[in-house]
């Protein structure tokens, strides 16, 4: 969720005058030529933003290359209406891969079409709507082997056709598919996948540096590493607060290797000069910092929230990959210790919390350090929620690595840190009310703040600081109330934590609705209209699809344990839901629920068995293991009784388990 909300343009046109948009193989970078520059991968667009004119498209009569109307950049293609007009290139691949297709259209009528064609045969296409707007259309995953002919083309429909901004990106390693009793999720899901996998970089991309709304043609080019978008499309750069949130559904994708590097230039800027905040943004080389965001090492955009997602998120990207460089390499271990240590001494100072330390803000702007993600508030704030819970999750997750790496102590001592954290939160800090009365931050001179407070209000229940309880269970009411009225964030990005907050709480209906409620408004125009719609904004799709995956299907990963858990949270009317290519580490998995009451899991590829903990809610007499009776064992996992039973699900092997 990035900041600055003002008018916007987009980078991608800059992209395009730089240098032709290329391709490799999904795995691989390709090699430098003889002056060190990225060699030609074997596809290749040339001129995909139209700002050198004609050159590499075919134009039919009544199409051509204007400037009155262009998504970016000086240039767009233009069809008038009427039937048999195309604007094409056509480029012959000299190696193997599968690819996404994205561009900026705009329409003054509906019938049109965006399609690409493989040796003259249709491989995807769609039919362009009525939008005079510009928005992004992905023909996706497009497969092509040494040789085939791809063909681009924009064709003519009722009116006229703008065409602009053309990107290619690797298709995702997976390809995960939903299918479900109720056809919404499996829409949604469907569309999630594919617009999310376009925003995907393709390594060794020579693009623009430090590309903002005031500086449009930026300071430069740069080798662009394994990365995605992460925040709005008009800025060279991935934000730290966005990534946080889309690693999830990044993970479900199999971008392992893009979550990896960004999270750690994220790890690498956060020195003992900037007093161990992170750099809030970076390019896309993964390298230098975003220019619009950082003028000095004492004055850069920082919030305190962010250092600690950035922790919490690093360990859940190592249960998804199973990747061991997440506990051996040195830069990303020392910015998890310094996050979880130095960051916090050094920022703590302005409200005495007794023995428990709580990281703060300056109480000042952005450049100066704020304590919460909720930047419009005009609350001089020294500590706040959304902080104090990601603080919470932040020493969770480095007991966790600590003990993957063997460090029992060290887990030990970040274990007690956690607990004696959420002791504090839940006795002293959050005062005794609920509601609009709990407390949710504090200002510089020490005076609590309650009432909505957005961010900083549905992070605390969101990161699991608030005991379970009838005062938790008020404040998520008072959450849904607020969000859903005139407490309502005018930015759709805001609205995407809403399902976690209520997934991670067992509130499955309201969950839910939060889902169909962010995907209703997909096709609206987001609050800064240049941004294009808000299914635009990439938080949106990449949050949908963790929501799906470890929301609905409640999966948590743990490659490198070999295990996965799994509990429904299939909200009313949804009878069932089924995910296939569900990817952990090398392994890959179908997972159908039932119900409550009933999951299949199938180990569909790998090399080893996996320890499955099918998780129920309540207390049940029985439970089955392939029809077989098995003893029914319980466990209380945050205020909530589970019955589960953890069967070994070896490669090729189904297991059903059902409770009664």
């Amino acid at each position: 969720m990035t900041r600055s909300r003002v008018p916007l343009l987009t980078a991608l046109a800059l992209l395009a005058t730089l240098a032709p948009l290329t391709l490799g193989g999904p795995a691989s970078a390709a090699p430098p030529d003889a002056a060190g520059r990225p060699a030609p991968g074997p596809l290749t667009v040339v001129n995909p933003g139209f700002e050198q004119g004609t050159t590499g498209w075919q134009f039919t009569s009544g199409s051509g290359v204007a400037t009155n109307y262009p998504h970016g950049g000086a240039r767009l293609a233009y069809l008038d209406g009427g039937p048999g007009l195309k604007v094409s290139q056509a480029v012959t691949s000299t190696g193997r891969g599968v690819y996404d297709i994205s561009a900026w259209i705009a329409t003054g009528g509906p019938n049109g079409r965006y399609v690409a064609r493989v040796n003259g045969v249709v491989a995807a296409e769609q039919v362009l709507p009525g939008a005079s707007q510009y928005r992004r259309y992905t023909l996706s995953r497009i497969a092509l082997a040494p040789g085939d002919r791809l063909e681009i083309a924009f064709e003519s429909g009722d009116a006229w056709v703008n065409a602009d901004d053309v990107m290619l990106s690797p298709a995702s390693p997976a390809d995960p598919r939903v299918s479900s009793s109720d056809p919404e999720i499996v829409a949604m899901f469907d569309w999630a996948k594919r617009k999310a996998n376009s925003w995907v970089h393709l390594p060794q991309t020579v693009g623009p540096l430090n590309v903002d709304e005031w500086n449009t043609g930026g300071t430069g080019t740069g080798t662009y590493g394994a990365s995605y978008w992460a925040g709005y499309a008009n800025r060279s750069g991935y934000y730290s607060r966005d990534m946080a949130h889309q690693l999830a559904g990044a993970g479900v994708l199999g971008l392992h290797a893009e979550n990896k590097a960004m999270l750690r230039s994220f790890a690498a800027s956060a020195t003992a000069e900037h007093k161990y905040y992170p750099a809030w943004a970076l390019n896309f080389d993964t390298r230098t910092y975003l220019s619009i965001d950082y003028r000095s090492p004492t004055n850069f955009v920082r919030e305190v929230p962010a250092t600690f997602e950035l922790v919490q998120k690093a360990e859940e990207a190592y249960r998804w990959s199973g990747d061991r460089s997440y506990l051996r390499d040195r830069v990303l271990w020392d910015f998890y210790r310094h996050a979880t240590e130095e960051f916090v001494t050094l920022h703590d100072g302005l409200k005495d919390n007794g023995a428990v330390k709580v990281a703060e803000g300056t109480g000042g702007g952005i450049f100066q350090g704020t304590a919460s993600y909720n930047e419009l508030s005009g609350e001089p704030l020294a500590e706040a929620g959304d902080a104090i819970g990601s603080q919470y999750q932040a020493y969770l997750a480095m007991a966790s690595l600590a003990r993957a790496k063997g460090s029992h102590g060290l887990a030990g001592r970040f274990d007690a840190k956690a607990r004696d954290l959420k002791a504090y939160f839940n006795s002293t800090w959050s005062g005794s009310g609920s509601g609009a009365d709990m407390v949710r931050g504090y200002t510089t001179d020490g005076r609590p703040l309650t009432g909505w407070g957005k961010e900083n209000s549905w992070f605390m229940p969101m990161k699991q600081i608030m005991e379970p309880g009838p005062r938790r269970e008020a404040y998520l009411d008072y959450i849904d109330e607020q969000a859903s009225g005139a407490g309502r964030p005018a930015n759709i990005e805001a609205l995407t934590y809403l399902p976690d907050t209520f997934f991670r709480n067992n509130r499955n209906d309201t969950a839910w609705k939060w889902m169909k409620t962010v995907y209703d408004r997909k096709d609206i125009q987001h609050v800064n209209t240049k941004q294009g719609t808000n299914g635009d904004y990439p938080e949106v799709s990449f949050t949908l699809l963790g929501q799906t995956v470890e929301g609905l299907m409640g999966v948590v990963p743990d490659a490198p344990e070999r295990s996965l858990t799994t509990q429904s949270r299939l909200p009313s009317g949804m009878d069932w839901l089924r995910i296939d290519d569900l990817r952990i580490g090398d392994s890959s998995f179908s997972l159908r629920h039932d119900g409550a009451t009933k999951s299949t899991l199938t180990h569909t590829s790998g090399r080893s068995s996996h320890t499955w903990e099918a998780r129920f809610p309540g207390t049940h007499a029985t439970v089955t293991v392939d029809g077989v009776a098995r003893p029914a064992r319980t466990k209380v996992v945050d205020g909530v009784t589970y019955t589960y039973v953890t069967p070994v699900v070896a490669p090729g092997r189904t297991v059903t388990v059902e409770v009664r």
